[in-house]
């Protein structure tokens, strides 16, 4: 009888204990989706249209508050916070919004845009651009001389862009739209060739490169054997160790 008693106690305090854990896992999960849905969201870069800012690779962590409404203390909602020139975005692209593009603010809205042989000349004047780099040596329509005649390489949203919102010879940005282009300027897919970037479309800004590896683009978006081979012979000597936990700056 003894033993009968012993034994339930402690079938009871079995039972409290993984009671515990599951609650504290429990726990655990609602933080995360909170944070993961509210305030950060994962991101890698998987093309170089943002060399040499951002490499392929590096692994974010992207701030979802960074252009969310905010309160005036009175339990009153502000307008959204304001996406600036030269600001690095992620937005969900507008011709498919499951897909999710990182790149640089060049025009806001009023703004008036063209290029010239690959400079930038925004509201009429040359804008310094520390951050671009162009990998080539020679000119192309529409990319390095903008906005120009019709280009192979435009989508249906860019001829419209095009033939709706260029005035003398400019591009003018329309209000709750905005213009975005790679700092890999002629290896860009941007908004010179699709058009524009919707207000609501833009998710946050990166906050922290959390980690980066080596690898082509094609190993980075998979999950195949190959990618997780890879991880396990070269998590080391691919990872790029300088740019772990560096905070992205505009």
């Amino acid at each position: 009888m003894n033993r009968k008693r012993n034994q339930q106690p402690d079938r009871k305090s079995a039972r409290e204990g993984w009671s515990r854990v599951i609650a504290e896992w429990a726990t655990v999960l609602v933080v995360y989706l909170f944070v993961s849905t509210c305030i950060v969201q994962g991101y890698v870069i998987p093309t170089p249209s943002m060399e040499n800012t951002l490499l392929v690779g590096d692994h974010l962590w992207v701030d979802k508050l960074a252009y969310a409404p905010s309160g005036d203390g009175l339990g009153r909602l502000l307008p959204y916070q304001e996406v600036k020139h030269g600001d690095i975005i992620v937005f969900r692209y507008p011709l498919n919004v499951e897909e999710t593009y990182i790149k640089r603010a060049i025009g806001l809205p009023g703004d008036r845009i063209r290029i010239e042989n690959k400079q930038l000349i925004r509201n009429g004047a040359a804008v310094d651009e520390p951050y671009k780099v162009h990998k080539t040596d020679y000119l192309t329509p529409l990319r390095d001389n903008f906005p120009s005649l019709p280009h192979e390489a435009l989508r249906d949203e860019g001829v419209a862009m095009l033939r709706t919102h260029v005035l003398n010879g400019e591009l003018v940005v329309p209000p709750g739209q905005y213009f975005v282009m790679g700092d890999n300027r002629d290896l860009s897919d941007d908004s010179r060739f699709w058009g524009f970037v919707p207000r609501e479309n833009i998710i946050g800004k990166p906050w922290l490169i959390y980690w980066s590896y080596d690898a082509p683009t094609e190993r980075l978006l998979d999950f195949s054997l190959e990618h997780f081979a890879d991880l396990a012979t070269h998590f080391f000597d691919k990872t790029r160790w300088k740019r772990s936990f560096r905070v992205v700056r505009p």
